[in-house]
């Protein structure tokens, strides 16, 4: 989930709008080694792609840990920030943000020593989940009610580059692919009266670096980094100049081999013979090109590579290195649908933009029901959700009653229809007084819905395999 949806539309004109005059390298060796426009333009497309997640990850790194006055702020590096509160329509770093679960936020600098992670004891009834996602966003490791139970307990992160003997103590070590690395821990809300329980369990959650959990003098701190400051016009300009930075921090793994080795072509990474700067203006223009070609691919692919299942696309976009395998379309597509989501075995998203015949879902134009029959909840362990988003933005809407989900721990203040159903409203204005128990407000124009099946159940019904599973969500339907 990079950091505004329109930063993301507008990235793909990137090179097309840059100003820089054209500069020429030292020497005709480097000029030899500029490929051709066209070579240029294919390196750009894939470049996008696999690099969009990397970029739109480190925007938000830089709104959450680096810039004090971002309006997103929440701790420096190996500070945890636990919020006492669920996202709403102000939240606006991440695309796609949970209203779930209260979050508590961590990013980690891991250049100059492991960090250990202690979480406490969490009733079984509570869900919570600790989810480890790196600078590639690979979801490197998980803590929490499925994972590892509700037990208290000690887990090292480690970096990419680590080696060593994993401490008395210590249950488990999780190695993190990039020297940076984010922390989401979720930790069930079931109602708004309960929200002193959920601060109870994230004053739990304590962060440390290996040296203090050992009683151990400091390790000497990491130097300094000067990260470049990144907004919506910046990454307009400057799309690869923040890939390449990022890309410091990421030793390349085996399967990134070859993109990199392309990428030092345009004066990306690691090996390069020059800058990206350096390149002529006419490289520049065909390289926006190919990036808007890579956009429009992420756009197919989050339209078409899930299975549609009553108008909901149903997939499994998230997982670690072994899950995505150099599949970087897919790991795109999962960035740009939402980023930071969760692996399958944890949570499933069914989205939804439009009704099963295609046609776009507007709380403008139309009213909507969604019906679930007697007895057919999404099948969860845990819990599952139904939330509102502005199909432009995929951020939370502002509405007059300040809902932006309907969850399964509202049910018992909800109506039902006489054979046990439940139906839910979505759309613009209020559906009356008799029915806005069960009323989610829609933006007044395009909607995206997203559906959160938290730890699904794996035993049928089940809507594991994504897209495949013996369950499947009801369709929207337009009111008469």
């Amino acid at each position: 989930m990079l950091t505004k949806r329109d930063l993301l539309r507008s990235a793909a004109l990137a090179a097309i709008t840059v100003t820089t005059a054209k500069a020429v390298p030292a020497n005709a060796q480097a000029k030899a080694e500029w490929p051709d426009i066209r070579e240029a333009k294919a390196i750009a497309e894939e470049g996008f792609i696999y690099g969009l997640p990397i970029v739109m990850n480190y925007a938000v790194m830089y709104e959450y840990a680096v810039d004090r006055n971002s309006g997103q702020f929440k701790a420096p590096f190996n500070q945890i920030k636990n919020e006492a509160r669920v996202y709403t329509y102000k939240d606006t770093a991440v695309i796609t943000p949970n209203s779930d679960t209260p979050y508590s936020l961590l990013w980690l600098d891991l250049r100059a020593e492991p960090i250990v992670l202690s979480v406490p004891a969490v009733e079984k009834t509570r869900y919570y989940s600790v989810m480890l996602c790196d600078g590639n966003t690979f979801n490197y490791g998980y803590i929490g009610s499925r994972a590892t139970g509700g037990e208290a307990g000690d887990y090292m992160v480690v970096g990419p580059d680590w080696k060593g003997a994993t401490p008395p103590g210590i249950k488990k070590v999780f190695q993190s692919s990039t020297q940076f690395s984010a922390v989401a821990y979720r930790t069930q809300l079931f109602n708004s009266a309960d929200m002193p329980n959920v601060e109870k369990v994230q004053a739990g959650y304590k962060v440390q670096p290996l040296s203090a959990y050992l009683k151990q003098p400091a390790t000497v701190a990491a130097t300094a980094v000067d990260f470049p400051r990144i907004d919506k016009e910046m990454v307009k300009k400057n799309f690869f100049e923040y890939l390449d930075f990022a890309l410091q921090f990421a030793p390349a793994g085996p399967e990134e081999k070859e993109i990199r080795a392309k990428l030092a072509r345009i004066g990306v990474g690691a090996g390069k013979t020059f800058d990206f700067k350096d390149l002529p203006l006419t490289h520049k223009i065909e390289i926006g090109l190919g990036m808007k070609d890579g956009e429009e691919k992420v756009e197919g692919y989050l339209a078409s590579g899930q299975k549609d299942v009553n108008g909901w696309k149903i997939g499994s976009l998230f997982g670690d290195r072994q899950f995505y395998s150099g599949d970087w379309l897919k790991r795109a597509a999962a960035a740009k649908g939402g980023i930071y989501g969760n692996d399958a075995v944890e949570a499933v998203y069914p989205m939804a933009k439009a009704l099963a015949n295609g046609e776009v879902l507007d709380g403008s134009k139309s009213k909507y029901t969604l019906t679930f029959p007697a007895g057919q909840y999404p099948p969860v362990e845990a819990f599952w959700s139904l939330t509102m988003y502005d199909g432009k933005t995929q951020l939370l809407i502002e509405n007059p009653i300040n809902r932006y989900l309907i969850n399964s721990p509202m049910l018992p203040g909800m109506k039902k229809n006489a054979d046990g159903s439940l139906t839910l409203y979505i759309q613009n204005k209020s559906p009356g007084a008799d029915k806005e128990s069960n009323w989610l407000p829609a933006p007044n124009g395009e909607i995206y819905l997203v559906m959160r099946l938290y730890w699904p159940k794996t035993e049928a019904p089940s809507i594991l395999p994504p897209g495949d599973g013996t369950w499947k969500p009801p369709a929207i339907v337009a009111a008469k």
